[in-house]
């Protein structure tokens, strides 16, 4: 299992086999305990967060690396589950809330709404499994600091996204004769006023119950995440959007249909069903989300790969400084940072390429790194040691490809006076018959 750095604050050395307990309560229960092995939990401790009746004495727990790989908890991927879990007919029903009419909002308008809770799309970085963004992401979202869609970097694929929602909710009632319609409102849990939900399109089954309609689009490389093991599934960061909806709903059954070519044939329908297990979890790290960092405006640690923590870094932190004053690292970094040197021991002195500790090396790098900010220079004193970390930019002058399309349209003269054309040779050898000759 992948460990976080922050995970490790209390341990620098985390290869050494140890246990933690984490304690939990559910209403009519005695106290019961879940024994870890071999793993650090998050160090630092937080209140009781209250969840319909059952809660937890520890912060940010249990941490989605837990949850995710587990395969006995019920956010581990549904894919490795084989299937899916019927809601519990024994569950309180609930009437969401309408928190407002979206249909003639602008865009600015509609972002300052989104921003007074969670949104489905919110979930998969705030539990740590979305390959895109980080849970510091959405913290600065929520802050009006920087819209979230606006800073992606793929932005044609949001567009396509947007432009052929119309398109693809034709194609899922024309292929499944199921009757579909929209309500443009935003609406919210009326138990946990954080939560809302921004519906594409709702369903009229055929005995009259409703089901949630996701649209989505990818392109023909990324439609092989829709199955795992040969078994049709929904991407991991995809599916807590589903059961975030139908929790705020109240809403047993989501239906995605994705599109990822140019035909009604090159289209992938998945249904889910309501887990009652999984939205408990997943409520609970929600909450706390909301609770301990966004309204205590306190920023969540990095707990995501390393290439998505360096991506949010230079997002927000902006260029480097070379004039700077050098960073002191406290609180978990020096564990991080000797966790670091750790591996990276361990990986000189290995003979076999891995890729699992190649992942942990680079995440604490990341983390390192993000801790750095601006700043080209930190330094941390541990064991009568001192150790300088350098993180200096590598920069060139470079005209890129849409840059110099723009140059030779808009000032041909300039771009003839001042552009080279390199030239290099390739070399083939090519057999045929000598009759073909």
């Amino acid at each position: 299992m992948v460990i976080p750095a922050f995970l490790l604050c209390c341990c620098p050395n985390a290869d050494q086999g140890f246990e933690d307990k984490t304690f939990f309560r559910k209403a009519g229960r005695k106290n019961e305990y879940k024994k870890e092995t071999g793993r650090q939990e998050l160090a630092e401790t937080g209140g009781r967060i209250s969840l319909q009746g059952y809660s937890r004495t520890e912060s940010r727990q249990p941490v989605l690396e837990e949850l995710y790989h587990d395969p006995d908890s019920k956010l581990h991927a549904q894919g490795q589950k084989g299937g899916v879990t019927m809601p519990d007919t024994n569950v309180e029903r609930h009437n969401p809330q309408v928190l407002v009419d979206t249909e003639n909002l602008t865009r600015e308008e509609w972002l300052d709404w989104r921003r007074r809770g969670i949104g489905g799309s919110d979930v998969s970085a705030i539990i740590g499994i979305s390959p895109f963004r980080t849970a510091r992401d959405i913290y600065y979202d929520k802050l009006g600091i920087a819209a979230v869609e606006e800073d992606e970097g793929n932005w044609v694929a949001m567009e396509m996204g947007h432009l052929l929602e119309d398109l693809v909710a034709k194609i899922f009632e024309r292929k499944t004769g199921l009757k579909i319609y929209q309500i443009k409102k935003m609406f919210r849990h009326p138990l946990y006023p954080f939560m809302l939900a921004d519906v594409d399109y709702f369903i009229t089954m055929p005995d009259g119950t409703k089901a949630i309609l996701e649209i989505k689009t990818t392109n023909y490389n990324a439609k092989d995440h829709w199955w795992k093991d040969g078994r049709e599934t929904v991407p991991a960061y995809y599916e807590p959007q589903g059961r975030h909806c139908m929790a705020v709903m109240d809403i047993d059954r989501v239906f995605f249909c994705c599109l990822y070519g140019n035909t009604e044939d090159e289209t992938i329908i998945r249904e889910i069903h309501r887990d009652m297990a999984y939205e408990e979890e997943m409520i609970f790290l929600e909450q706390e989300f909301w609770n301990s960092h966004v309204q205590k405006q306190v920023p969540p640690p990095y707990l995501e790969d390393g290439d998505v923590i360096l991506a949010s870094a230079r997002q927000y932190c902006g260029r480097a400084d070379k004039d700077a004053d050098a960073i002191v690292l406290n609180g978990s970094m020096p564990s991080t940072l000797m966790r670091y040197m750790q591996l990276q021991e361990q990986k000189k002195q290995s003979d076999k390429y891995s890729k699992k500790l190649e992942a942990d090396i680079q995440r604490l790098k990341a983390i390192l790194a993000a801790e750095m900010g601006t700043s080209c220079k930190a330094v941390c004193d541990m064991g009568g040691s001192r150790y300088t970390l350098t993180y200096n930019p590598v920069r060139k002058m470079i005209v890129d490809k849409d840059n110099l399309m723009r140059l030779k349209l808009q000032y041909p003269e300039i771009y003839e006076q001042f552009v080279t054309v390199s030239e290099f040779r390739t070399f083939h050898v090519k057999v045929s018959s000598v009759d073909a000759a």
